[in-house]
């Protein structure tokens, strides 16, 4: 019955007075009274849907045989209402308070609401009190506290609120107190502890704060169970627990205790239940608590204990089912004595520092349910006693060091509900009796060594999987067709693996899918058409939140079918998946899409206005396709941007002025487009801003002073573009700035001292500019070294920056520079500028937030004279002591110069002082990567060889592409002309002299160039560099080829293992998918932290090498190419 507000009339009450006139002589009013209290409380009901009261309580009945009613039989007085489970909604009347000879009132589990009225404390007969699981609201009336009989005191689950009334301490008599679940605060009134008669105190799940008092079980001495769970409650566990004798059950988890577990716990010889988990409790677990045999739930995890588990714990502890020991911080080996709990049914020690083998003891545990070994060091393998568990429903052994197959025998385990055995280092393949499973619910494999394929019937036996998560293994073969049977599935992750094939056209049959990931393999799209038929068949899967599908060769287009996909979509990664065409406008309707990649594709066509409905968009990354046309103004208005990447692509025109407005970005990268127009003022809006890119774009006008507010900028680049003006003073406040890059601009005026406040600049690049004055020397500038500052022809400095010091009459420094350099030699004055271009092309291109470090050997900034005779003094007569290598054009010495400088002299001509030639170059003093290849003494690590490889291809790229019209070929290509500073910064040695001298001094080249090995093979109708000396970038690119996979295989191409038509790149192309047996053992190693991005990447470097050395010079990729694809991969190991 629902809430009828004329059903129980409040006339009818009045009708019962009129009644009493008319009553029997006989009838006594106290009975009556009790009548019409019963009348009153049927009133205040105003939902009664069993219909009991409507029909039952009648007064053409005796009041004593109403239903819930029960009367003494001397006095037919009520002694009892109990209307429990009755789903009655309304309030407790106050008329309850007249029933004078009440002893028990039960209103439990109904919909009563409002407060409990005062007037239930003229209930002085009452001594059992049942309110639980209402919705009763206010304060607990501190009435209740003269309820002097009261034995049991029921008000939980209700939403009461306030403080305990200190009143109920007057309950002497009270055994069982049970306030939980509701939202009472403050301190528990210590006076409660002291009611000797208790039995019971449950006031679990409020906001009880505070702390127990210490002594709190010297008057408790029957008390038996202790709740005080999901509180505030804070301090130390009080001491004299071990005082309360036939305590059996105590809760105390979910609070704020901290110290030690007290060691009298371990005296309470009936405790079966001990819950203490998620405290700050500290220490050792006291060895007596492994000694209360009566114990069965034994729970102390998320806590922050330490120490090891006794070897004999399970002896003590026969009845145990329940041990929880997870998220401490544990030691030493699991105790094999564990398989003498025999009635464990809960094991966890999850996310501890546990180590050595799983006891296979374990395995004996017949009615073991849930296993939680996770987060350990754990090593060994999985005990195969483990498909003995036939109860076992729970196997959770995730994120250890657990190596091996998977035992054939958990196939048995046909009760099995969560498979978790993800970031271990498990090999082999899957056992395929895993999916036959039918119970199954979680399968999580993910981040392990597995391989094979996936059964083609995965579909047909699995109809409870709800998750499959097999990621970052070595997995083969085709995703089946039949997954898209397992109509449960809401989540599927099989990213970073090796599936190739095509991805299934009907996963839109999993209508429960919220995350599909399968990025970071090799599948494709299907050949027939170029749309993407599994993308039009998601549309079906209406809670789909994420799709990760990058980094898959899948081709075609993006269907219009895309803009269907579900509403609550949020986010899309679809990057490196060679799509075409163009973004769809349909991408609009998602609406709720938080984070959009769709950058590194082929993407043409311009960005869609559309974009500008994604208004909970956070982060935009569509960089590296080649879209045209302009920014769309709606972009400016996502005020939920974040992130906003839209680098490397054909945008042109002028920015939104909107977007500069945005106050939630903390990235944007514009670089390398076509943009135009000034920065406007509002730049400096973006108060949130920490990395700025605009380089390489049209952008002219000054750079605008309110640049200056942006307090939280980390990296700011606006090189190569068309700005002119000084640099902003305000800069100077920038003081978060580790990268300010301003080069290839056109930039006047002095540099402001105001940027020597700037402490944490750690990166500063103005070269190439029209900067005059003298250069600061304070703060981050003591730092920089002439690198930073080159082409700048009206720059001075101090002298430590060794270049043109400043001098008061200007001209005159100009006249006597002038005649300096007329008074140079030539030659090695031209090899050391193009020397030091290279240099500052190296370290332009380094990772910005790395800093230059400052070289204290020699530096060509400052050019002086160095006579023949000094280099003999310095070089030691040329002696053989000082030789450090030899290159194709001469010997190299290390030399100390008259100042101190240590410099790299190599000798280009005899060393006789008749037509003597020698370039003076800086000396690095960590030798060549030949060295650090092949000498024991050294080592590089994977991210260390990355960087020394994008350092050679940049240089590289500067040579071929951008250091004058026409290209310098380096033509010997090798480890040991790549030379690294002290901060393993790579520069390139021995490149294109020749190309320097005249065309009487030039080296005859009808010899052979380059080394053997590493030179390209001779083509008749291409150009390259071999045996006939004919030279090319394309033989520059192979020589590179062939360098990097000797650095990341730690082989040479003349190794022994290679002859006749074995080569070291036909090596690596006949082993590309099994790339761990390619590489450098010591590398990467299987059991490594993230070793499937690791490995990935290095696939990913040894499919570049091999498109560098292709055999016609024509399909070879440039070195540009090279250096934007390297860097990506650098991107995926930073992040890890």
């Amino acid at each position: 019955m629902g809430k009828n507000s004329g059903l129980f009339p409040h006339t009818s009450v009045f009708l019962m007075h009129c009644w009493v006139a008319f009553l029997s002589p006989t009838a006594s009013l106290a009975n009556l009274a009790d009548e019409l209290s019963l009348l009153a409380m049927k009133a205040h009901i105003t939902s009664d849907s069993k219909d009991v009261l409507a029909t039952n309580w009648s007064t053409t009945t005796s009041y004593c045989n109403w239903f819930g009613v029960s009367c003494d039989a001397a006095r037919q007085r009520v002694i009892a209402l109990d209307l429990s489970n009755m789903d009655l909604e309304g309030t407790i009347a106050p008329q309850v308070g007249n029933l004078s000879f009440l002893v028990t009132l039960d209103l439990s589990n109904n919909s009563f609401h409002a407060s409990i009225p005062n007037e239930i404390a003229k209930c002085r007969e009452l001594r059992q009190l049942y309110l639980f699981n209402n919705r009763l609201t206010g304060s607990i009336p501190q009435a209740i506290g003269n309820l002097s009989k009261l034995e049991q005191l029921y008000l939980g689950g209700n939403q009461l609120t306030g403080e305990i009334p200190r009143e109920i301490s007057h309950l002497l008599s009270l055994k069982i107190l049970s306030f939980r679940s509701n939202n009472l605060t403050a301190s528990i009134p210590s006076a409660i502890f002291n009611i000797s008669s208790l039995q019971y105190i449950g006031l679990t799940y409020n906001s009880l704060s505070g702390t127990l008092p210490m002594d709190m079980c010297y008057s408790l001495p029957k008390l038996r169970g202790l709740y005080l769970s999901g509180n505030q409650l804070s301090g130390k566990i009080p001491t004299s627990l071990g005082k309360c004798g036939r305590l059996e059950e105590i809760s105390l988890s979910f609070n704020e205790f901290m110290g030690s577990i007290p060691r009298g716990i371990g005296s309470l010889s009936v405790l079966e239940v001990l819950y203490l988990g998620s405290n700050n409790l500290e220490g050792e677990i006291p060895q007596t608590l492994f000694n209360l045999s009566s114990l069965r739930n034994f729970e102390l995890g998320s806590n922050n204990l330490g120490g090891i588990l006794p070897a004999d714990m399970c002896y003590s502890l026969p009845r145990l089912q329940v041990i929880n020991l997870s998220q401490n911080q544990l030691k030493g080996e699991i105790p094999p004595s564990l398989s003498n709990c025999g009635e464990l049914q809960v094991l966890g020690l999850s996310i501890n520092e546990f180590i050595g083998r799983i006891p296979s003891g374990i395995g004996n545990l017949s009615g073991i349910e849930k296993i939680y070994l996770g987060g350990n060091n754990l090593m060994g393998s999985i005990p195969s006693s483990f498909g003995n568990l036939s109860a076992l429903k729970t196997l959770y052994l995730a994120k250890n060091k657990i190596q091996g197959n998977i035992p054939k025998e958990l196939g048995h385990l046909s009760e099995l509900q969560y498979l978790s055995l993800a970031s271990n280092i498990l090999t082999g393949y899957v056992p395929e009796a895993i999916f036959n499973i039918s119970n199954l619910q979680f399968i999580v494999l993910a981040d392990n060594h597995l391989s094979g394929n996936l059964p083609s019937s995965i579909g047909t036996s699995l109809p409870q999987l709800e998750e499959l998560l097999i990621g970052g293994n070595y997995l083969s073969g085709i995703i089946p067709a039949s997954i898209s049977n397992i109509t449960k599935l809401t989540r599927l992750d099989l990213s970073y693996n090796l599936l190739t094939g095509f991805v299934p056209k009907d996963l839109g049959n999993l209508r429960s899918l919220q995350h599909l990931g399968f990025g970071n393999n090799q599948l494709s799209g299907e050949y027939s058409t170029s749309e993407l038929g599994f993308l039009t068949s998601l549309s079906n899967c209406k809670f789909l939140r994420n799709l990760w599908i990058q980094d898959n060769p899948l081709k075609g287009t993006l269907p219009n079918s895309l803009g269907n996909l579900s509403l609550s979509l949020q986010s899309i990664n679809a990057s490196a998946c060679q799509f075409k065409g163009v973004i769809p406008a349909g991408i609009g309707n998602l609406t709720n899409l938080i984070e959009l990649g769709l950058g590194d594709n082929d993407l043409t066509g311009m960005i869609p206005t559309t974009l500008g409905q994604l208004k909970k968009l956070q982060r935009l990354y569509i960089a590296g396709n080649r879209i045209h046309g302009s920014v769309p103004n709606g972009i400016g208005h996502l005020a939920n941007l974040v992130y906003l990447f839209l680098s490397s692509n054909q945008l042109s025109g002028l920015v939104p002025s909107s977007l500069w407005s945005l106050n939630r970005l903390l990235v944007v990268n514009l670089s390398s487009n076509f943009l135009t127009g000034d920065l406007p003022v509002e730049v400096g809006s973006m108060k949130t801003i920490t990395k700025l890119d605009l380089s390489q774009n049209q952008f002219s006008g000054h750079i605008p002073s309110t640049m200056g507010q942006l307090g939280g900028l980390v990296e700011l680049s606006l090189s190569k573009n068309r700005l002119q003006g000084p640099i902003p003073r305000e800069f100077g406040n920038l003081l978060s700035l580790e990268s300010l890059d301003l080069s290839w601009n056109n930039l006047s005026g002095a540099i402001p001292r105001s940027l020597e406040a700037l402490v944490s600049l750690k990166y500063l690049n103005v070269s190439f500019n029209k900067l005059e004055g003298e250069i600061p020397d304070k703060g981050p500038f003591a730092n920089f070294t002439t690198e930073s500052f080159i082409s700048n022809a009206r720059l001075c400095g101090a002298p430590r920056f060794q270049i043109i010091e400043c001098e008061k009459d200007a001209s005159g420094q100009s006249r006597n520079a002038t005649s300096f350099l007329l008074k140079c030699i030539l030659i090695p004055v031209v090899a050391a500028m193009v020397f030091v271009a290279f240099v500052v092309l190296i370290r332009r291109r380094r990772s910005k937030s790395k800093a230059p470090a400052q070289v204290n050997s020699f530096h060509l900034g400052k050019l002086r004279r160095i006579s023949h005779q000094e280099l003999i003094y310095a070089t030691n007569y040329f002696g053989e002591d000082n030789m450090i290598g030899t290159g194709s054009l001469g010997m190299v010495h290390r030399g100390v110069l008259s100042d101190g400088s240590i410099v790299a002299v190599k000798i280009i001509s005899s060393c006789s002082i008749l037509n003597f030639k020698a370039l003076v170059l800086e000396y690095m003093p960590n030798g060549s990567l030949e060295k650090w290849l092949y000498s024991h003494n050294y080592c590089l690590n994977l991210v260390q060889r990355l960087n020394i490889m994008i350092d050679v291809a940049s240089a590289l790229e500067y040579l071929h592409h951008d250091f004058s019209v026409n290209p310098v070929v380096h033509c010997d290509l090798k480890p040991n002309n790549v030379l690294l500073d002290e901060e393993m910064v790579a520069r390139l040695g021995d490149f294109g002299i020749s190309k320097l001298l005249t065309e009487t001094e030039s080296m005859e080249q009808t010899r052979t160039l380059g080394t053997i090995g590493y030179m390209a093979p001779v083509l008749a109708c291409e150009t390259e560099y071999g045996s006939e000396g004919i030279v090319s970038t394309r033989g520059d690119v192979y020589s590179y080829g062939i360098m990097m996979m000797e650095t990341f295989a730690r082989k040479k191409p003349t190794d022994e293992m290679f002859g006749g038509e074995v080569t070291l790149r036909s090596w690596v192309e006949s082993l590309a998918g099994r790339v761990m047996e390619v590489v450098d053992g010591n590398l990467v190693r299987r059991e490594d932290q993230h070793f499937g991005i690791k490995e990935s990447c290095l696939r990913s470097i040894m499919a570049l090498a091999l498109e560098c050395t292709t055999e016609s010079p024509r399909d070879r990729i440039d070195m540009k190419e090279v250096v934007v694809r390297l860097k990506k991969i650098r991107i995926k190991l930073l992040v890890i």
